[in-house]
């Protein structure tokens, strides 16, 4: 009987998180104070954030250890189990072999946990009583709905207005665990208010949502604010997934050739990822390809600089690869991926050369999310499928080639509560939508001079 799965026990769970700072060639360069545009230090992120994560964000050091209340929780589904995908293999009849990591037997249906989990044990800790965030798809407000409810601390979401309309089992998901979700834009804030003074008929952004978030809990004593994706400590926390894929490829005797993950902050192909790039900076020989929609191809077509993080320009600049603070994506399914930038730590390792960038149509991405829904079984989220679209072209091209290699993705979530999508691809009503030069253009006109 051919092995499918690799599963790890419990025991393995890693008790520290990997952080790549340590080993890059180059550090981002700071963030800015958005009023002063001088390096901002911890002082600056106290009022929205615990210290504990403040200093995670700045360190450079390469261990982190976890806290034990953070795994106690993290074995409701960790370690996650990694897949050979044999009958995705064989339907293309390619060469190469393809494992999967599968990130869905979280209990939100995400990786998004892994960084949850401790973001709110380390705001109890701190004497928080509430964290206000945002979502765009959904499963990060779920995720952190999920750890409120579990560590007792009251969790607020403003989720992306298109998203709210498609995903309405998101927000059921949110509250169920106890969150208070409103759409965003919202007459709940300044932020939200100001946009929908300027358009009633918004249907939102993640930046915008971020803002209203963001000035929810700099105006609320006892509220701090949560990130899903690209600061620092995020990307930190998930690095549980490749230090356990790391693991699982060894117990097979093997390591991946080229890993391929989907790209909207950077958080999941960081989880993945970084762990290898540990090896690739050594000298090993590695592609790392990151996988963006062609409706918010922020590494593919953005410009390396400093940007605000969120809409209204509350946040420290951060030098990323950007479409401009105020870029509203078209509303694609893959509501994950519609950030206007990416993760510092992404940003330099891609302007480095230590990634790759591919930017992909949604119809494609369908295409290949049902082929691989057919053979493997699991039906994976919109985002998580633009990943797949990667390698099932990098599995033809070993084809054409002749050449055997292997191929490493993170199944970053499950698309069962984004069937919404599924039935506008069956039934075609998804069309392309490439993001035109000249609206980027116009975007990027408007950024800070730095």
């Amino acid at each position: 009987m051919r092995q499918t799965k690799i599963v790890l026990p419990d025991n393995e769970i890693p008790t520290k998180w990997y952080n790549i700072m340590a080993d890059m060639p180059n550090l981002p360069k700071p963030p800015l104070h958005p009023g002063t545009k001088q390096p901002a230090g911890p002082d600056d992120l106290t009022p929205i954030f615990p210290m504990a994560l403040i200093e995670q964000e700045v360190s450079q050091e390469r261990w982190i250890d976890i806290p034990e209340e953070v795994l106690d929780v993290y074995t409701l589904w960790r370690p996650s189990p990694m897949f050979r995908a044999h009958r995705l293999e064989e339907a293309l009849g390619t060469p190469a072999k393809i494992y999967y990591k599968y990130e869905g037997v979280s209990p939100a249906g995400s990786h998004k946990p892994n960084t949850a989990i401790p973001q709110a044990f380390y705001n109890k800790q701190a004497g928080m009583k509430r964290i206000s965030t945002e979502t765009g798809a959904g499963q990060w407000g779920a995720s952190l709905a999920l750890a409120g409810s579990l560590f007792g601390i009251d969790i607020t979401v403003y989720m992306v207005k298109v998203s709210y309309g498609q995903k309405p089992y998101r927000r059921i998901q949110m509250e169920t665990w106890g969150a208070e979700v409103f759409p965003s834009p919202s007459t709940k804030t300044q932020a939200g208010t100001k946009i929908l003074e300027g358009d009633p008929d918004s249907p939102g952004s993640l930046g915008i949502a971020i803002s209203e978030a963001v000035e929810d809990a700099a105006t609320h004593q006892d509220t701090n604010y949560a990130l899903g994706s690209v600061l620092n400590h995020v990307l930190l926390h998930q690095t549980v997934i490749g230090l356990e894929a790391k693991k699982q490829f060894e117990m097979v005797g093997d390591y991946p050739d080229v890993i391929f993950g989907c790209c909207g902050g950077g958080s999941n192909l960081a989880g993945a990822s970084f762990p290898f790039i540990q090896d690739k900076i050594a000298g090993k020989e590695l592609r790392v390809v990151a996988v963006e929609p062609q409706s918010c191809p922020t590494l593919t077509k953005g410009e390396f600089r400093y940007d605000f993080g969120d809409t209204i320009g509350m946040t420290p600049l951060l030098m990323m690869y950007t479409l401009g603070h105020d870029f509203v994506p078209p509303g694609i399914h893959a509501g994950g991926l519609r950030y206007h930038a990416d993760a510092p730590l992404v940003c330099q390792l891609y302007h480095d050369g230590l990634m790759e960038a591919v930017a992909y149509g949604q119809t494609g991405v369908f295409e290949a999310a049902i082929q691989f829904a057919k053979t493997e079984g699991i039906i994976p989220a919109p985002e998580t499928a633009h990943a797949i679209k990667g390698v099932i072209d990098e599995a033809i091209k070993a084809k054409e080639e002749g050449k055997e290699r292997t191929i490493f993705f993170n199944l970053s979530g499950h698309g069962y509560l984004d069937l919404q999508a599924y039935a506008d691809y069956l039934s075609n009503k998804l069309q392309d939508y490439e993001y035109p030069e000249e609206k980027i253009k116009e975007a990027l006109s408007k950024l800070p001079q730095i």
